[in-house]
């Protein structure tokens, strides 16, 4: 009895040694990681455990140094492609054993912020450390590739987007769809089962997708993330809104707890929940981008504004309608070139959807956890003939649902434009008299397409939407 306690107490002991030794240890930076975006560097420091960090900032020269306690430097500082960066270069020096000093060598000024993150299924612990461009000091800077110390590479900076601001309403205005790719830069997004990245198939695909709608005359589509870099969620909507956005579609190709899982999707928002056990596993996944990505630890500056697109919910309603009619649009054409997991339109909590003034969709091109589709997403055929589905339902829903003041709208109140049936599913809270300024009808009209003798109409009623003889003038 004796003898066993002795023996609990020695393992406990041991136990309680190997604990404290772990957390004396000092943790090794196993590798530094560096992005580009349009507005910030974001440099990320792989390391072995959590360690406690201190930052500043010294001017004459301007530089910024970071004090990692409990770490040591197991890579080198010096391959990083630096190009189009305000990063003129890093040193880095062991004050003693367990403390190492970074220091960030800028040319150009910066508001620095850092953050650490904890272990993910992508990543272990990680520094984050993000250098916010100010208004001027990075002119005409362009967004370079993804590079990781060690393994030097030449970065591919694709062109930087231009600053625009949302258009005034004409006679003949294109109409901007905002084409998203999904996750990006420390967010690699689904993993396939050779390695294949979800963020660079979508990538594809967008720029694809972008390519196609801007040989459409009268349409005009802007990418919100143009390269390998992370952006949180509310920032795309933003981006999309600060571009004039008529609609917002984010390309995804994700995965699913089973490998056989299988089909295209597309996905509006639902406020009071899932439609599908997929729906909801899927909206849990995307929605945690922001925590591998470090979000959660971005400026609380613009909440403010954030606020007061909520207060926008008013028009939350029509935005959904019209979010239900051009997915239902590009999943029957997704269906003509791909199988579907779902023939309907499925809804889910989509944080990136939830922009109350502008009509917006997630697409789900396939499951990359699926072998036979993660090998079709990776061809340009596919990507092609995806990208093409979606934009001919886009460019359908805008025929029948042109906003006023765009060429779409002149040329369909010049007859240029053959409308062909349109239908509309009644929704909770919809009315007749607000179906028919939707859908720029008279309520007489819509009553007679659909033969009924007064204003009343059930949820889930089908109804018949007339041709529209004239576009709303601005």
């Amino acid at each position: 009895m004796r003898l066993g306690m002795r023996l609990r107490t020695l393992v406990c002991g041991i136990w309680a040694m190997l604990a404290v030794t772990q957390v004396l240890a000092a943790s090794d930076v196993r590798s530094v990681r560096l992005w580009r975006a349009p507005d910030n560097t974001r440099l990320v420091f792989d390391l072995s455990g959590p360690v406690q960090h201190n930052l500043f900032t010294l001017t004459a020269p301007d530089r910024i140094v970071i004090d990692v306690n409990g770490a040591k430097l197991a890579t080198s500082l010096d391959q990083l492609a630096l190009q189009n960066t305000p990063i003129k270069g890093l040193r880095s020096a062991q004050r003693n054993e367990d403390n190492l000093r970074v220091v960030i060598d800028l040319t150009a000024e910066v508001t620095p912020k850092s953050f650490t993150l904890e272990p993910n299924q992508q990543y272990g612990h990680r520094l984050v450390v993000d250098l916010y461009d100010q208004p001027s000091a990075v002119p005409g800077r362009e967004v370079p590739a993804t590079t990781t110390a060690g393994t030097p590479a030449a970065p591919v900076s694709p062109t930087l987007p231009a600053i625009k601001l949302p258009p005034i309403t004409s006679s003949k205005r294109d109409i901007v769809i905002a084409v998203d790719a999904g996750h990006g830069g420390e967010d690699p997004g689904a993993i396939g089962p050779k390695g294949t990245r979800e963020k660079d198939v979508v990538l594809s695909i967008a720029k694809e997708l972008q390519r196609q709608i801007n040989e459409e005359k009268g349409f005009r589509a802007e990418l919100v993330r143009t390269g390998d870099y992370f952006i949180p969620l509310r920032k795309r909507t933003e981006i999309a809104r600060n571009k004039g956005a008529d609609m917002f579609i984010s390309v995804h190709a994700d995965a699913a707890p089973r490998s056989s899982a299988f089909g295209a999707s597309v996905y509006a928002l639902s406020e009071r929940g899932a439609t599908s056990e997929t729906a909801r596993w899927l909206a849990d996944s995307e929605n945690r981008s922001d925590l591998i990505g470090g979000a959660g630890h971005v400026s609380l500056d613009d909440k403010d504004r954030m606020l007061a697109g909520v207060l926008l919910d008013l028009s939350m309603t029509a935005s959904l309608s019209s979010s239900l009619n051009v997915g239902q649009k590009v999943l029957s054409n997704m269906g003509r070139i791909a199988p579907l997991h779902k023939r309907r339109v499925e809804q889910a909590g989509f944080m990136v959807l939830k922009s109350p003034d502008i009509p917006s969709i997630l697409v789900e091109t396939g499951f990359i956890s699926n072998p036979s589709e993660a090998a079709k997403l990776q061809t340009a055929s596919h990507q092609r003939a995806l990208a093409t589905s979606i934009s001919t339902g886009v460019r359908q829903f805008f025929q029948e649902n042109p906003p006023p003041g765009t060429y779409i709208a002149w040329l369909r109140d010049q007859g240029k434009i053959v409308q062909g049936p349109r239908e509309h599913v009644v929704r909770s809270g919809e009315s007749l008299a607000l179906l028919a300024e939707r859908y720029e009808v008279s309520l007489a009209a819509l009553r007679s397409a659909n033969q009924l003798k007064g204003d009343v109409i059930k949820v889930g009623q089908t109804l018949s939407i007339p041709a529209t003889t004239l576009a709303a003038q601005p």
